[in-house]
């Protein structure tokens, strides 16, 4: 059976856990310890180890059964108690023969849980396509892995009125990656006559809520006649800290519906209730399998460590200059198959110059950026100068192309792609992508995938940097995932030193939208209805700016268009003004008008710029170079925050 508060309630049904423990800080959790009298000094519980074998033998056995739901549930418990890898192993050969996409969304979510997360591509493509028989199920179980790829397919399931519960689970995930509209959604359901739909608000409520939402869910108690819909009510409670939910979720644990003691089991891990572990361990020989699975599951979680709320703002100094490599610039990260993070830069050696030796380094991260290993080298210096500005991008075919710059001289500047197959360990030989004559700047985290599935590049052009200095901004593109290239035919120029460093983005109408630095005081745009093949001629994009790059994307849980840019211009100052400081604006209506959110750096006496963007699950991931430590040096910074930051009050 489907997971989740749906269908038959004779059956047992699922209930959404938290994600991965070593992954933890990145969800979305307002979780609170119920009454901190259950819990021990550091949050956890501690198993003896027979206990802990003997749960981890049930979630195997399970996992190992014909019935295919609880044996799902049985994985979801392994990959909480940290057998992510065993899950991947059992898991894999089975979604290769599976033919029932309510089933292949089962074993794609727990597959993406237990670090695998390519396939959320596949629960995206049943969401995405014509058949209806797994919507409901790709929705929810996209919402319980936190993954909404580029949030089209979510959005529409959320925009459409045919199915409530596709509504609802769509609003689930949207609402966990940002989007407040879906938040309010929710809460309004709660008040719905029917109580199907007062199940799933509350069940998802009580796991993205918070403590605003216990209120709203107490006031729904009173109209719970059905034994099950009452214990869903207060274990969503109890997961958000109210204590008398707790306390109905402990008697819950020993009630005759085999229904409610599973479900009360599967909150009690959420709600961190160490001290119903006796009840829990006693549930290990509950008759009903999914209740002994759960029990097990909550068990093996109370032993880790407490889930802890994700940083607000995570910001670090990722790549400091120094005097041996005093300039760190043009970024680009990328989420690798296993959720590890690819922090990629440009390392310069003895100057600082656009011209001085330089090579492309990167470093990882398991936790979403509060750590990070060692740098190494992912491309070497293969330029008569040097090598820089560095996109990494997933293709339509699963692999990484990484792009980058190749700097012979000051009329030869050239961009090169590699692929690799294996999460960038290593990559395939060059190809290139400028394939005319010519000085051809790309910036760094640049290059689009558009619907069709063209790859863009949009680059400034010019024969020669210090000959002619004049550029003009157009497009090479491939149609084949990057294995050939060609240029556009039209091209968009401007007064003065031109159009400079485009960054490009497809709009809801199929049109392509270009931004342009150049020297007028304003982020310049230009608009191609044939997929970047001809330009429209350069108008202003309404937003002041200094000759600095602008970067924009849109926003997976919303929709919005996100603009981040240097909001100053000083008329004759050198490159119109400083580069600080470093503004966010969203757009609703595709780019026509922006209103500003707030400054992401605002220290007047620092600079920073050459932003890169991209979002991983409910968070906005972002790098840039911020001036220092040193006089004339150039550091790159790591910065992550939530969604939710661009649209606070």
């Amino acid at each position: 059976m489907a997971a989740g508060p749906r269908g038959n309630r004779t059956r047992q049904k699922d209930v959404s856990m938290k994600f991965a423990l070593q992954i933890t800080f990145l969800l979305v959790s307002t979780i609170a310890v119920a009454n901190v009298g259950y819990c021990q000094d550091d949050g956890r519980h501690s198993l003896s180890p027979a206990t802990r074998e003997r749960c981890v033998e049930i979630l195997r056995s399970g996992m190992q059964g014909d019935d295919f739901w609880p044996s799902i549930h049985a994985a979801e418990g392994l990959t909480l108690g940290g057998y992510g890898e065993e899950v991947i192993r059992f898991l894999t050969p089975k979604l290769e023969t599976e033919k029932d996409d309510q089933h292949r969304c089962g074993i794609a979510r727990e597959l993406v849980r237990a670090g695998d997360k390519l396939k959320a591509n596949i629960m995206l493509k049943i969401l995405a396509g014509a058949e209806t028989h797994g919507h409901v199920h790709a929705a929810e179980s996209l919402y319980k892995v936190v993954e909404i790829g580029d949030g089209s397919a979510m959005r529409n399931a959320f925009q459409q009125d045919d199915n409530i519960t596709q509504k609802l689970m769509a609003a689930g995930a949207l609402g966990r990656c940002g989007n407040d509209k879906a938040m309010e959604f929710l809460r309004a359901s709660l008040e719905h006559a029917d109580p199907d739909i007062l199940r799933i608000s509350a069940w998802i409520l009580g796991r993205i809520g918070n403590q605003t939402d216990i209120p709203r869910l107490k006031k729904q108690l009173p109209r719970c006649q059905e034994a099950l819909l009452k214990a869903y009510v207060n274990h969503s409670l109890a997961a958000l800290g109210d204590k008398a939910g707790l306390a109905a979720l402990a008697a819950n644990l020993k009630d005759e519906d085999p229904a409610v003691r599973t479900y009360a089991a599967t909150f009690a891990g959420d709600a961190r209730a160490v001290g119903l572990t006796d009840s829990l361990t006693e549930m290990l020989n509950d008759a009903h399998p999914d209740a002994a699975y759960r029990a097990a599951q909550s068990l093996l979680m109370l032993a880790g460590p407490p889930p802890q709320n994700p940083a607000e703002d995570i910001s670090q100094l990722l790549y400091p200059a120094t005097e041996k490599n005093p300039r760190y610039t043009e970024g680009s990260i990328i989420t690798l198959a296993n959720g590890e993070l690819l922090f990629a830069v440009t390392e310069f050696m003895d100057g600082g110059s656009d011209f001085a030796k330089a090579h492309i380094v990167g470093r990882r991260s398991s936790d979403g950026g509060l750590t990070w290993g060692e740098k190494a080298v992912l491309q070497e210096n293969t330029g008569g100068m040097n090598v820089m500005s560095v996109t990494l991008r997933r293709l339509a075919t699963g692999s990484i192309a990484m792009f980058y710059l190749q700097k012979n001289s000051h009329d030869d500047l050239r961009m090169f792609v590699r692929h690799s197959a294996d999460e960038a360990v290593s990559f395939g030989d060059p190809i290139r992508v400028t394939n005319n004559d010519g000085y051809h700047v790309v910036n760094n985290d640049r290059v689009t995938r558009l619907s069709s599935g063209r790859l863009l590049a949009p680059a400034a052009s010019t024969p020669d940097v210090q000959k002619v200095n004049h550029f003009v901004c157009h497009c090479y593109f491939s149609d084949d995932n990057g294995a050939t290239w060609r240029n556009g035919k039209g091209e968009v120029d401007a007064p003065k030193r031109g159009a400079m460093e485009p960054e490009v983005i497809e709009l809801n109408d199929g049109r392509i939208l270009m931004l342009i630095r150049n020297q007028l005081g304003y982020v310049g745009k230009s608009y191609s209805a044939d997929g970047g093949e001809t330009w429209s001629e350069m108008t202003s994009l309404g937003v002041k700016a200094p000759e600095a790059p602008a970067t924009v994307r849109r926003i997976p849980a919303t929709g919005d268009l996100l603009l981040i840019w240097n909001n100053t211009y000083t008329a004759g100052a050198g490159h119109g003004g400083k580069r600080t400081p470093l503004t966010a604006a969203i757009s609703t209506d595709e780019g026509e008008t922006w209103k500003v959110v707030n400054n992401l750096e605002s220290n007047s006496q620092l600079t920073f710029s050459y932003t890169s963007l991209t979002f991983v699950r409910n968070r906005a991931v972002m790098s840039y170079w911020e001036s220092g430590p040193g006089k004339g040096q150039l550091s790159c910074r790591f910065r992550s925050l939530p969604v939710a930051w661009f649209y606070a009050k």
